[in-house]
């Protein structure tokens, strides 16, 4: 015959209270063993491991009448487990998106009306985002006279939240939509591409072909970058031949542009380079700082490696010494 244990020893092996036992025997969830001539309530082993589920499923969430059902065979765990997963995940999402906004409210100071949008914000389904991230680009690339590749390529620039986004990646598209809202924002980049695309040349920068120049540059640098971090000598024979590469690449851009190819003139530009500057110049460029925010923001919803304009000059200064 299987040992009985009394309802105390049953609370110390469960850790469930004496008063919790007796509820879950008066609803008929778990029944004692058996009775004494007493009246004391005694459980066997197989009692005590329905009392330990109970206690688990409890833990989970899971109601008094799931758990009867579980017990009865009615329902599986697993059928369970499904459905509470799908309760916590949705529970997550909402944390995170609360998370995210009062650490927003505790970094700025915030009205209730822009607390209220924040929370409009990270509630946005797939298709507001989108909306939203469409109307502001009809704004700024309404009217550039440009190949319409260009504009598109812009467009795709475009946040997409995961299904699980982290605490950042909401903050960040907190930032962002409160960004492309913002009417300095949306006017100033605007004015920034009409005024750079006003020119002939600016023209011809967005055309397919010259999108292509521009990549195979930036692919090239990106290499120059990676083999100046892992420590490659600027006076090495391979930093000389990718420095030549870059330079080679640049002159190709500029041939397609003006008809005139100078292979000097682009190793001068690159030996000659002063980031000072470039500095100076970035600083004041105010439209290219906006897109630059843009696009650092839109990595970081989507878990994309940020570009790493930072350690541009670096990177240059690495090639200008393997030309010299």
């Amino acid at each position: 015959m299987d040992e009985l244990y009394s309802i105390g020893d049953v609370a110390r092996r469960t850790g469930l209270s004496v008063s919790a036992i007796r509820f879950y025997a008066d609803e008929g969830i778990v029944t004692p063993t058996s009775l004494t001539e007493s009246g004391f309530r005694q459980y066997d082993v197989h009692a005590i491991a329905r009392l330990e589920l109970v206690r688990t499923l409890r833990d989970l969430g899971a109601g008094l009448e799931e758990i009867r059902k579980v017990l009865a065979a009615e329902t599986s765990l697993q059928e369970l487990a499904v459905t509470h997963l799908r309760l916590v995940e949705d529970q997550l999402r909402q944390f995170r998106a609360r998370r995210a906004v009062l650490r927003t409210m505790v970094r700025q100071p915030t009205t209730a009306e822009q607390v209220s949008l924040m929370h409009k914000l990270v509630s946005m389904s797939d298709d507001d985002r989108d909306r939203l991230i469409n109307q502001f680009w009809d704004f700024v690339t309404d009217g550039l006279d440009i190949d319409p590749s260009y504009p598109e390529r812009l467009r795709n620039q475009r946040p997409q939240l995961p299904e699980e986004p982290s605490t950042e990646q909401l903050e960040a598209w907190i930032e962002l939509a409160n960004l492309v809202r913002d009417e300095d924002f949306r006017t100033t980049l605007r004015d920034h591409f009409h005024r750079v695309f006003s020119t002939e040349q600016g023209k011809l920068m967005a055309t397919p072909e010259m999108m292509a120049h521009a990549e195979r540059q930036r692919r090239l640098f990106l290499e120059a970058r990676a083999a100046q971090q892992a420590g490659l000598a600027a006076d090495s024979p391979q930093a000389r031949e990718l420095a030549e590469r870059v330079a080679a690449s640049s002159a190709d851009m500029v041939a397609a542009m003006t008809g005139k190819r100078d292979i000097d003139k682009a190793r001068r530009a690159i030996v000659e380079h002063d980031p000072d500057r470039a500095a100076q110049w970035k600083a004041k460029a105010t439209g290219l700082k906006l897109l630059t925010k843009y696009v650092l923001l839109v990595a970081t919803i989507n878990g994309t490696p940020k570009p790493q304009f930072d350690q541009a000059a670096a990177t240059r200064e690495w090639l200008a010494a393997a030309l010299r």
